[in-house]
Formats: C-alpha cells, sequence, structure tokens
C-alpha cells in the first residue's frame, strides 16, 4: 500500500524538489555559463568549475567537449557542462569534477533524496557563433 501512495505521490514531489526538475532531462541548448540550481547548497566547486570554463570559446566543434557534473541518487551525472579544449586545463576540470561529484554523492546520501532515475545521455558539445554549447539535437531522457 506504501508503494502505491509513493507512486502516486512521487511526480509531486518531485516536481517541488528542485534537483529533480533540474534532473529531469529537458531538452534544449544550455549556454555554457547557466548554472545546475542545486549548486547553491554545495559549497564552491561548482562555480570553481564555472570559473575555470570561463567563456568557452571555439572555432571548430572538436574544440568542444562535455563533462558530467554532479551526481543523481539513482546513479549518473545531473548535467552536463560544455567547455573548449583549447582554453580549459582539461585535467584540473575533471578533477574538480569528481570533488563535485563526490560532494552531491554525499549530499544525496545525507538527505536521502530520491530522484526519478531517468538518465539523460551526454549531449555532446558544438561550436555555435565561437562558444561551446550543449548539442540539444544529441540528447534526451531515457528511462531507466
Amino acid at each position: 500500500m506504501h508503494k502505491i501512495a509513493f507512486l502516486l505521490l512521487a511526480p509531486l514531489l518531485c516536481g517541488a524538489l528542485s534537483a529533480c526538475a533540474a534532473a529531469d532531462g529537458g531538452a534544449g541548448t544550455r549556454p555554457a555559463a547557466t548554472p545546475v540550481p542545486i549548486a547553491a547548497q554545495d559549497g564552491d566547486t561548482l562555480p570553481r568549475i564555472r570559473a575555470l570554463v570561463g567563456v568557452p570559446s571555439c572555432s571548430a566543434d572538436a574544440q568542444c567537449k562535455t563533462l558530467a557534473l554532479g551526481a543523481r541518487p539513482c546513479g549518473g551525472p545531473e548535467d552536463y557542462l560544455a567547455y573548449s579544449s583549447t582554453r580549459t586545463p582539461e585535467a584540473e576540470l575533471r578533477a574538480l569534477a569528481d570533488v563535485y561529484r563526490a560532494e552531491r554523492h554525499a549530499a544525496n546520501s545525507r538527505s536521502g533524496m530520491m530522484s526519478n532515475c531517468r538518465v539523460r545521455l551526454e549531449p555532446g558539445a558544438v561550436c555555435r557563433a565561437g562558444v561551446c554549447t550543449l548539442d540539444a539535437a544529441a540528447s534526451g531522457p531515457v528511462a531507466r
């Protein structure tokens, strides 16, 4: 009986939680500088990542890459960030991403946070108007 009640209330609860709203796999191109909404509670790691990426300038798609950000309760990243391989120190960026993933995993465990367990495929990144952006056409949510 509890499972049925949870299944009926889960969409309502999930809509009220910013983590679920951010992680629902919505399509759309997000500029690289758009913050992940749940980051305000995590300290300074995500702002450090964004500062390191800066404006991900590019002249070709091959210069644009994606970085998985955070950790969802059911697994997988919360979001992706486009960056330019020509202006971003990748080893430092990946090390910060690992720290952020561990922070989000710990925060999820402490809070008992749940998610809808939908996986958002890595969207890839493309160079548009001289700036790396996520390729919205290549991504979409997939049910687990």
